[in-house]
C-alpha cells in the first residue's frame, strides 16, 4: 500500500529520544514479525488507517536504522482485495480478503472508523469474521468509531471501551453492561493482559497515541521515544479528548420534565445557581430535583450546573475577547483560581493553555 504518512502537528512538547542499538532487541527470541491486520471497508477514515501505520512503520524504519529486522508485517484487508474508497475520496489498496488472511498467534487486528461504520457493524460477513478471529490473535482492537463494529459483533461486552466523543452514547446503547469512558485517548492496558485484548481509542488521531501505546509495548519504551521523536508527537499527549468536544448534548430532549430549566440556566451563570435556587425555579423539592436530575442526565444539579459554566468559559476562552479573571467572574466561578480547578478536573489543561491553543486569531 503506497501512501505518503500523515501530516502531524508539530507540538513543543514533544519527547526527545535517543535509542541505543542494545536497548532495541526483537520482541520475540526467533525475530518473527507480529503480523498487524487494518481493516478497510467503504467509508473507512483515511486518517484512521494511515496515522497507526506511519507509527508501525517508523518503528520498523528505527529498528533498520540499528541493524535489527523489522517487526511489524502490515496487512490491509478488506471484503475483496482491491481499491476501496476513503471518506475523504482516497482510494485504500486492499492486500488481501478478510476471509483469506493466515492469522497466527502474534497478530493485531485494528478496526478503523468513519462514516461507514454503521454499515460495516451491520456487515453478517465482517462481524463472523471478527467473532471467529478474536480467540486467534493475540488482540483485538479499534480507532474512533471502529469500535461500534467490535460492539455490534459483541466484542466489547464488559471491557472498558471508549470512542469518538459524538458516537459516545450510541457506544453505550451498544454495550450497556461496558465501562464507556468518554475522555480518555486509549483503553489500551499492557499491564493488565486480560483488558489488553480489548481496547479501543477515542476519535480520529487518538489511533496514533494508541499505536505508538502499542509499539512500547511490543518494543520498549526507548524504541517508543525514537518513533515520537521523528513523527514530531507527544509520547503521552496531555489531557484527554474532552477538552476537544462540547462538554453538552443537546440534554433537553432527553430530559423533558428538566427541558425549561435547562433552557434557563445558560441565561444566569453570573447569578446563584444552588440546588435551593434550582429547585425554586423548577417548582420541585431539592430532592425531587435531585432525583430528577440522576435519573434522566446522570448526574447531580451542581455538577451540570458546573459542566454549562465550563463550557460557557471555554467559548468565551476561544474568542479571547476577555481575561480569565472576568471569564471566571461572567460564568459564575466568582475567581480565576476556581476557574483554574474547574478546567483541571475536567480538561486536564489550565484556562490560560486552552486559549492559547483553541483561542481565535
Amino acid at each position: 500500500m503506497s501512501l505518503l504518512p500523515p501530516a502531524i502537528a508539530p507540538h513543543t512538547g514533544a519527547m526527545p529520544a535517543t535509542a541505543s542499538t542494545t536497548a532495541l532487541q526483537p520482541a520475540s527470541p526467533d525475530g518473527a514479525q507480529h503480523q498487524v491486520i487494518l481493516l478497510l471497508y467503504p467509508g473507512v477514515m483515511s486518517l484512521d488507517i494511515t496515522g497507526p501505520m506511519q507509527v508501525f512503520a517508523t518503528a520498523n524504519d528505527e529498528r533498520r536504522r540499528h541493524g535489527l529486522p523489522p517487526h511489524y508485517q502490515l496487512v490491509f484487508a478488506a471484503e475483496a482485495a482491491g481499491l476501496v474508497r476513503s471518506t475523504a475520496g482516497l482510494q485504500l489498496h486492499a492486500d488481501t480478503a478478510w476471509d483469506d488472511v493466515a492469522l497466527r498467534p502474534a497478530t493485531t487486528v485494528l478496526v478503523p472508523g468513519g462514516d461507514g461504520a454503521d454499515a460495516a457493524a451491520a456487515h453478517p460477513g465482517l462481524r463472523h469474521w471478527l467473532q471467529q478471529a478474536a480467540p486467534q490473535v493475540q488482540r483485538m482492537g479499534s480507532v474512533c468509531s471502529g469500535a461500534l463494529v467490535l460492539a455490534q459483533a459483541s466484542l466489547l461486552d464488559g471491557v472498558h471501551a471508549t470512542t469518538h466523543w459524538l458516537r459516545l452514547q450510541q457506544l453505550q446503547r451498544s454495550c450497556p453492561d461496558s465501562h464507556i469512558d468518554g475522555d480518555c485517548l486509549h483503553t489500551y492496558d499492557a499491564c493488565h493482559p486480560v483488558q489488553s485484548r480489548r481496547f479501543t481509542s477515542a476519535g480520529v488521531t487518538a489511533g496514533i497515541d494508541l499505536a505508538l501505546a502499542l509499539v512500547e509495548a511490543d518494543l520498549g519504551r526507548p524504541l517508543a521515544l525514537a518513533v515520537a521523536r521523528h513523527l514530531v508527537m507527544f509520547m503521552r499527549r496531555p489531557g484527554g479528548q474532552a477538552q476537544f468536544s462540547p462538554l453538552l448534548s443537546p440534554e433537553t430532549t432527553q430530559a423533558p420534565r428538566l427541558a425549561q430549566l435547562l433552557e434557563w440556566i445558560p441565561s444566569q451563570l453570573h447569578q446563584d445557581l444552588s440546588v435551593e435556587r434550582l429547585a425554586a425555579q423548577a417548582c420541585l423539592p431539592p430532592r425531587t430535583l435531585a432525583r430528577v436530575f440522576q435519573r434522566e442526565l446522570g448526574t447531580t444539579p451542581a455538577r451540570y450546573v458546573e459542566r454549562v459554566r465550563l463550557n460557557a468559559a471555554s467559548q468565551l476562552l476561544s474568542q479571547r475577547q476577555a481575561s480569565v479573571s472576568t471569564v471566571a467572574r461572567l460564568c459564575g466561578f466568582g475567581h480565576a483560581e476556581t476557574l483554574r480547578r474547574s478546567f483541571q478536573r475536567h480538561l486536564a489543561i489550565s484556562p490560560q493553555a486552552f486559549a492559547q491553543r483553541f483561542g481565535a486569531g
